[in-house]
């Protein structure tokens, strides 16, 4: 007798739980199962009840009956019994009964279920062959028929005896007989099919198959015995625990360094004294709370070096002193005390570039500065035993270029002079007249040809302003006129760091003795020159203080500028100025306050 016929509807339904089963089949070998599966379980719940079946209709004539659509019965209660063959494979026997509207549906039930467990959640699917029930309230026939159930459900256990089945969903099928109730005109109502489902829930009480295995670690390690400095491997194998979860492994041990944190540990005996020792590893499931932990250990025996000692070795250097930017002939000599073979490698150096290989290697010093460089290399023998030798060399710097004499004797340094009260606040820029201007730019011509051969030369530019004024106002025109003359210097390509500037207003004023002396003794200027020059000596004099001295410092040895007004310079009155000492007037009409003159 065929379950369905050919138009039954519930034949997608078969082939996707056909489906869900081989998927389940092919999934079992990649899921972890339980060591421990229960003998038998016994599910007891709830249970709720689609029929799917129409009948004939209580009192009804059997030529001409009408059609009953058997209402859904929710009330009910449900039991299945299964005894596990294995983890995955049991035989069921199944029992449900519902009851509604005076009608009640019973079914009692055998037949295979196949479960998956997983570390969550189990998943089954069942097969059962079943009798069926069906008492309609007004009929008398028909009550007794064959059909099976299709299913399955998911169980969520709490503990290896408790779970909860969340739910459990079934297609029930059966067929009844109800000649006496419709002719063979009417097959459907004759012969009719129950094509229902069936949704259950509630508790799965578990009991009996074998105890959960202890879980258990074995431990080895290779080499048994070694010298001191040797190293050990150890490794260790844990059974009995649940493949999913990940293991926490601790070694420890009390002969070496014990480094591990895994299945495998290395042991580094170098500071360890000869004997036997133990290494031990603490296998711990941090997921599971009881029967979750195993120990192992393994001994080991270090046995002590034979005596050892180490190469020596010596570096020598050829030359010892040179100046920078050449290079040093490098030669090692290595001797082992106990007559094994050894080698030189690993040359380096604290400074400059080194090449070569064996006991021999150059240094090259080219880049470097002057001082002490150390050269080391390092002697190994065929036990693995090493000695370092090192040498040093002296580096000297190159001597400085001789001093051009001529250049020497032409640096003639002379001070720069300013028109009065220049420059100004707003102006800082001005005041630097042609001539002047000619004398620095050969000044610094001169003067960077000079720094070649005399590197720590510098210059100091020391201000002044003549008597008029405030202090104040002096200090700051002084301030002035040694900025404009370092700014020009630094355009014509002279460092600013070898620069230095003072300045003093109008404090170190040269004297009228001081002004008229320079004059006298000037031999660029004629007897008429001079006279003129000694008939204005005041004029002269506020002139010559109106200026920015040069100093040249160099090893030690200071030269200052010749404070020598320039009078055969084309524009001279310019720096001499009128008569700047007079006052002007104030208009009558507008009173002013007395102007205060520029130095």
């Amino acid at each position: 007798m065929s379950f369905y016929g050919k138009s039954s509807p519930m034949r997608p339904i078969w082939a996707g739980l056909l489906s869900l089963l081989s998927l389940l089949l092919i999934s079992t070998c990649a899921v972890a199962q339980s060591d421990s599966t229960p003998k038998w379980d016994l599910f007891v719940g709830y249970q709720w009840l689609h029929p799917g079946i129409s009948v004939p209709a209580p009192f009804g004539n059997p030529n001409s009956p009408t059609a009953y659509d058997v209402p859904d019965m929710s009330a009910g209660f449900g039991t299945a019994l299964t005894y596990n063959v294995d983890p995955h494979w049991g035989g069921e026997l199944d029992f449900g009964q519902n009851w509604g509207s005076s009608n009640y549906e019973t079914t009692i039930s055998a037949g295979p279920r196949f479960m998956a467990r997983t570390e969550y959640a189990n998943y089954f699917l069942h097969g059962l062959l079943s009798y069926n029930r069906l008492s309609i309230n007004g009929l008398n026939t028909g009550q007794d028929g064959i059909g099976a159930i299709l299913g399955g459900g998911m169980d969520l256990p709490f503990t290896k005896k408790f779970a909860w089945r969340v739910f459990e969903a079934d297609y029930v099928w059966g067929r009844h007989n109800y000649a006496p109730d419709a002719s063979p005109s009417f097959p459907d109502l004759r012969r009719p099919e129950l094509q229902g489902v069936r949704l259950r829930t509630g508790i799965v009480f578990a009991w009996g198959g074998a105890p959960a295995l202890t879980p258990s670690a074995s431990c080895s390690v290779q080499p048994i015995e070694v010298m001191v400095g040797e190293p050990i491997t150890a490794t260790v194998s844990a059974s009995n625990f649940n493949p999913k979860h990940t293991l926490a492994y601790s070694w420890t041990g009390n002969g070496g360094q014990v480094n591990g944190k895994d299945t495998t540990a290395n042991i580094d005996t170098a500071n360890a004294a000869p004997g036997t020792y133990a290494v031990t590893v603490h296998v711990n499931d941090p997921k599971e709370k009881n029967n979750n932990e195993a120990s192992c250990s393994a001994n080991y025996t270090v046995k002590p070096l034979p005596p050892k000692n180490p190469p020596t070795m010596s570096l020598s250097a050829s030359p010892t002193e040179l100046v920078t930017g050449g290079t040093v002939n490098l030669t090692a000599s290595c001797t082992s005390p106990d007559n094994v073979s050894t080698s030189v490698a690993n040359w380096t150096s604290s400074a400059g570039t080194i090449s070569g290989s064996g006991s021999s290697a150059t240094l090259n010093t080219t880049g470097i500065p002057a001082g002490t460089v150390t050269v080391t290399a390092t002697c190994t023998d065929s036990r693995g035993l090493t000695g370092q030798g090192s040498a040093q060399v002296t580096l000297e710097n190159p001597p400085p270029p001789p001093v051009n004499k001529a250049l020497e004797a032409r640096l003639l340094l002379h001070s720069v002079y300013f028109p009065t009260g220049l420059p100004p606040v707003k102006d800082p820029n001005a005041g630097l007249i042609a001539s002047q201007r000619r004398t620095l730019e050969t000044l610094a011509t001169d003067f960077k040809t000079y720094l070649q051969a005399r590197p720590d030369a510098h210059l100091v530019l020391e201000g002044h302003a003549d008597m008029r004024g405030s202090d104040a106002f002096n200090q700051a025109l002084s301030e002035r006129r040694v900025d404009r003359v370092k700014s020009f210097l630094v355009e014509q390509g002279i460092p600013e760091s070898d620069i230095e500037t003072k300045a003093y207003g109008k404090q170190r004023n040269l004297t009228t003795a001081e002004v008229k002396d320079s004059i006298e003794q000037n031999a660029e200027l004629t007897p008429e020159e001079r006279q003129r020059a000694l008939a204005r000596i005041e004029v002269i004099k506020l002139a010559s203080n109106r200026r920015v001295d040069i100093t040249l410092k160099a090893a030690g040895e200071t030269e200052t500028s010749v404070r020598q007004f320039p009078f055969n310079a084309t524009d001279a009155l310019t720096l001499i100025g009128g008569r700047e000492s007079e006052m002007k007037k104030p208009a009558a009409r507008r009173p002013m306050k007395k102007p205060v003159q520029k130095p």
